[in-house]
């Protein structure tokens, strides 16, 4: 919904989260005669935790603290250690991400940036730096927003066995 004054946009609010989507996501699995019924289950649990571990990160850092977009639909929530390689409980704690939005979720996940403790911005080198430029980023750049308390162990994984270097 948007609140406008005057022909000018003041912002744009959703007042109400939308569950039908979920609920029919839910009820597509459960359709699925591919799947196992264990198989069923294991995803609807990790769609269900998905959507708690992004919901943390919002209300920790509601923007892209690269960009400073606040904007819910233009967010991914970036896991630190890959998803594939987390265990149960890495997989779901709110500490093993950022919200970024895609652009720079694209450039993390498949590292081409990666942060030290204190937040500043480390660039693989296999990264042009024509792209660095338009893009605006490069190593030593600090990214004062972006909240690194509690996730060091995981920014650890990332520099060692995420970022191209």
């Amino acid at each position: 919904m948007k609140l406008q004054k005057d022909q000018e946009t003041l912002f744009y609010f959703r007042p109400f989260v939308d569950y039908q989507n979920n609920k029919q996501s839910e009820v597509a699995i459960k359709e699925n005669k591919r799947l196992s019924e264990g198989q069923k289950e294991v995803i609807i649990e990790s769609r269900r935790g998905q959507g708690k571990y992004r919901q943390k990160l919002l209300d920790e850092c509601p923007f892209c603290p690269i960009t400073m977009v606040n904007d819910e639909r233009l967010l991914v929530a970036s896991h630190i250690k890959p998803w594939v390689k987390s265990n149960n409980t890495e997989k779901v704690d709110h500490k093993n991400g950022f919200i970024f939005t895609p652009t720079y979720d694209s450039l993390f996940d498949r590292g081409f940036i990666s942060f030290m403790d204190d937040g500043t911005m480390l660039v693989s080198p296999w990264l042009s730096p024509l792209n660095q430029k338009r893009l605006n980023i490069f190593t030593g750049k600090k990214v004062p927003k972006l909240p690194t308390e509690g996730r060091e162990k995981y920014l650890a994984y990332h520099r060692e066995y995420v970022f191209k270097r």
